[in-house]
């Protein structure tokens, strides 16, 4: 870890005066540095970087609060701290997820391709939605997956023209939404960090904020109503971090794998 904060310290011009780790990056390594002049910042790791720093940026310009991008390169990135302190955001939470989705891209997908760990994220663009989810974010992890799960993730990759809309509006996308990289300060979100961004149907990042928990209803009265059938379409939208959960995590996810899959019915 003193390797990562000498290297942030470095990017910014600057020398170390300390460091701390901070606990809860599963698949990047994470420090707080304390700089020579007294400013501090959060230097992390991760698959690509400045591709993550263009994300960051690109919510930003949006007008929605996430950390300041200082500095990356190829290996690091280093950020503003934020102000955390416990309370509830829910209300604030709807209102920031709300303008995010108002941004609206050309078409699905990013400019880049990511990744969770080892786990790669195709971005490659589309204008067919279900195309898309289908390629880029379920058959994608069949390859890795027993015979009769990879059957049925193709099965319902094979239905999903029946199942999600042709064309949503290409909304811009947090792309890992969940409580763990939404900070909060009292009443209101402080940052959202962690994106794994790209255009897609706005319902993605709802179902992903449902998944591990779920915020309380001041949440849905501020983002506004959900769409006709989202309750059938949140199991598909799911589906794909569970799946990169069970091939980062093990087979401690396959049920939820299969749980999900039976309320899609395949």
């Amino acid at each position: 870890m003193s390797g990562l904060a000498e290297r942030g310290a470095a990017l910014l011009a600057r020398r170390l005066a300390g460091s701390e780790p901070i606990r809860g990056g599963n698949l990047s390594g994470i420090a707080r540095i304390v700089l020579d002049d007294g400013g501090e910042a959060i230097v992390k790791d991760g698959p690509a970087p400045l591709i993550e720093a263009a994300m960051l940026r690109a919510i930003r310009t949006a007008g929605i609060p996430a950390p300041e991008v200082l500095a990356a390169d190829a290996a690091v990135l280093v950020i503003a701290c934020l102000p955390t302190r416990d309370g509830d955001a829910d209300a604030d939470l709807g209102h920031v997820v709300a303008r995010l989705h108002a941004v609206t891209g050309e078409s699905y997908g990013w400019d880049g391709d990511y990744a969770f760990g080892a786990v790669r994220i195709d971005n490659r663009r589309g204008v067919d939605w279900p195309g898309f989810w289908a390629e880029r974010r379920l058959l994608c992890h069949c390859p890795h997956l027993d015979a009769p799960l990879a059957r049925r993730i193709e099965a319902l990759a094979t239905a999903l023209p029946g199942c999600l809309p042709a064309r949503p509006r290409p909304a811009l996308l947090h792309g890992d939404l969940w409580s763990g990289n939404i900070l909060i300060d009292g009443s209101r979100v402080s940052g959202l960090i962690d994106p794994a961004c790209c255009y897609g149907h706005a319902e993605v990042d709802l179902a992903k904020l449902s998944l591990f928990g779920r915020p309380g209803p001041a949440f849905r009265a501020a983002y506004g109503q959900a769409e006709a059938g989202f309750a059938e379409r949140q199991a598909i939208y799911q589906l794909w971090p569970a799946l990169v959960h069970l091939r980062l995590f093990g087979s401690g996810y396959r049920s939820m794998v299969d749980g999900l899959l039976d309320a899609t019915g395949f």
